[in-house]
Parts: C-alpha cells; structure tokens; sequence
C-alpha cells in the first residue's frame, strides 16, 4: 500500500467517530447520473460471449454461487443436502468446480458445517434478525457470534435501512462495525484478522435511490465491511444490474481510496446462465479482472446452480439435460 492510500484511509477511519464528519463525507460523494448508470448497465448486458469464453464464464459462476437456502421450513435434512451439492454441483462430472459457499439462518449451520468440513467451500450464515434487522444490537451480536461458533466462516448481515434512510449514519455505522469485532469471536486470527468475513446486506430495493445505494455502500465499507451485498432476497426488488454498477464503482473507489479490495455480492433474482454471464461482463469492464475471482464476487443465488450445470452439459455434450437432471433445492 502506498502512503497516500495509507493516509486516506487513516483519514477515512476517523469519519465514523463523528456524526457531522461522516454525514458531510457521504453526501459528499458525487452524484449517480441515473440515465447514464442505466444506460451503461443496458449497453453492458448486451455483449455477446464466445462459446470458448462462455465455457470458462460459466465454470467461474459456478464457483461464485453462494448457494443459498433461507426458508423458515429449511429441515438439517434439506441444508445436509444442499451442502452436498455445493461439494459436487454435477456428480457425474468431477471436473465442474464447487460452489462459492452455502448460506442459511444460523440454526442451520451445524449441519452444513459437518458435511463441507475441511473443503473448500465457504459457510456463510444470515444473521443480525435478517431479513428485517429490527432487533436489539444485544441480539444481533449474540446472532452473529452463535453462527461463528457454529462454523460460519462468512457472516451476512442486514443494516438497518431505517436509520440509514433517517440519515442516523453513525448508528448504521457502529452496528456495523460491532458486528465485523463479533465475527472474530474468542478465535481471531492471525494480526487481529476475524475468524468469519462480513457480507454487509444494504437492502438497495429499500433505499429509493442510486445516491443512497452509493452513500451505504462506502458506509458499510468505512465500518469494515468485507463484502457489499445488494439484497436480502425477501423484497420485490432485488438485484438490478445498474444497482450493481453503482456498487462495482463504489468498490473501485473505495480501493483506490484506501488501498483495500471489498467484494460484492448481487443477490436475489438470478436465476439464469444469461444473466450470471452479463454481471460477470460488467464486473470485468467496471472493476476489471481483480475482481473476478470467488473471494471477491459473489452471487447470491438458489436456482441459478441448475441453469448453469444445464448450460454447462449442453456445451460438454451438446445435449441439452432438462431441469429435472439435476436436484432441485
């Protein structure tokens, strides 16, 4: 890191010590040209992809899918299940990757965490009273460090979008933050690095506009944030691709900022090997290759995984396999 990225981000840390400071550091930020996001965002999603590149674009998703189930009737059965499938997405074919992680509700992580032990494959546990986050900070935390214990290694928490939305931003702040010190629970890391990473879950159908998907996502970077995750899946509007945009660059600056890399996670609405394919063209010409990677792009998804593996037979064997070839979840 150089020492201008250093001294920024010396500087940036301290902006959460001040309501005043980090209310004039966000609306600060410059404004998102609505037309000119969606346009981008349009124009990006009509790129066309080789059949060679396809391939490769297809075994990636695959390996960013956080295979996700969060389901109030989700049985140790079910999760066991699904975690098996996250180990081998096609049995019958060992060359396709694994899946990124699994992710559920923090009762259910004991049972994921047996059967993914010792692979390669993250768990990651909803937590902080998703989808809603209206509980007591007491009770997120407890929520939070009961899934770390459990075995998640990956924690997705959700802000609370009525503070942010009242512009109380130092609370959105130091919930955040208290929850990235409860991930390290009484394992932390090496060099004081936590023991679970932290997704931080913005809910960008809740904000209105693209500025506040902007202003939250380098709140929750500010606070610790390890991943930026638009949705938590529960409301009529999801993932978009402009959201996206406006998240991707966000990252981008935010690194350029401070020298550090935060990820992002679109979730909620993805559900075909087309659209997985044009998030992965704008991740490449908005932040560029650094990001393409599972440690750094997520999606959070369901029934994407059988549309990938259906696309991704149909190359290998030219033989388009129906939906019912493979698990449902």
């Amino acid at each position: 890191m150089t020492a201008t990225a250093t001294s920024a981000r010396s500087d940036l840390s301290e902006l959460g010590r001040s309501e005043t400071a980090l209310r004039t550091f966000l609306h600060g930020l410059p404004g998102v040209d609505q037309v000119g996001a969606e346009q981008r965002a349009a124009q990006l999603g009509t790129r066309s992809i080789k059949t060679t590149a396809k391939a490769q674009a297809i075994d990636l998703a695959i390996g960013m899918v956080d295979l996700t189930t969060l389901e109030g009737a989700d049985t140790p059965g079910k999760v066991r299940a699904l975690a098996t499938k996250a180990l081998r997405p096609d049995p019958a074919d060992p060359s396709c990757p694994h899946v990124g992680a699994v992710c559920v509700y923090p009762a259910m992580v004991p049972y994921v965490a047996e059967v993914l032990r010792r692979s390669e494959v993250h768990l990651a546990s909803v937590a902080t009273s998703f989808p809603s986050g209206q509980a007591p900070l007491e009770i997120k935390l407890a929520d939070t460090r009961a899934a770390v214990e459990a075995g998640a290694d990956e924690i997705d928490m959700v802000i609370n979008r009525g503070a942010f939305l009242a512009g109380r931003y130092s609370e959105v702040y130091d919930e955040i933050a208290a929850v990235k010190e409860a991930c390290g629970g009484a394992g932390t890391g090496g060099q004081g690095r936590p023991r679970a990473h932290l997704k931080v879950i913005l809910e960008t159908g809740e904000l209105a506009t693209y500025d506040n998907v902007r202003r939250a996502s380098w709140l929750a970077m500010l606070a610790g944030g390890d991943f930026i995750k638009t949705s938590t899946g529960k409301v009529p509007v999801a993932a978009t691709l402009p959201v996206t945009l406006v998240m991707l660059e966000a990252v981008r600056d935010f690194r350029a900022a401070t020298g550090r890399q935060v990820g992002v996670k679109p979730a909620g609405g993805i559900k075909t090997t087309k659209d997985a394919i044009r998030y992965l063209v704008m991740v490449n010409e908005t932040v560029g290759p650094d990001w393409l990677h599972p440690d750094w792009f997520r999606f959070g998804a369901s029934s994407l995984l059988n549309d990938l593996l259906m696309q991704r037979t149909k190359l290998k064997t030219g033989v388009y396999a129906g939906p019912d070839y493979f698990t449902l979840d």
